[in-house]
């Protein structure tokens, strides 16, 4: 594993998410139009994380879950 340029441990996960958000939105990954609707998309998807605070199953649980069926 690489050593990390920050450590994050003391971030919760909705707080680790929002920094993502923030550093993907700095950066210009597709050009244009294209961009910009990805660009509100992921904003979209963070006001409905921060409004309903629940972030997903964990992935232990899921698989458990799609082996039972």
């Amino acid at each position: 594993m690489t050593s990390r340029i920050f450590d994050f441990a003391h971030l919760s996960p909705a707080e680790r998410i929002e920094l993502a958000g923030q550093l993907w939105d700095s950066l210009e990954v597709v050009p244009g139009a294209m961009a910009e609707e990805l660009a509100a998309d992921l904003r979209r998807r963070r006001e409905a994380l921060r409004q309903d605070g629940h972030l997903g199953d964990d992935g232990g649980g899921v698989l458990d879950q799609i082996a039972a069926r």
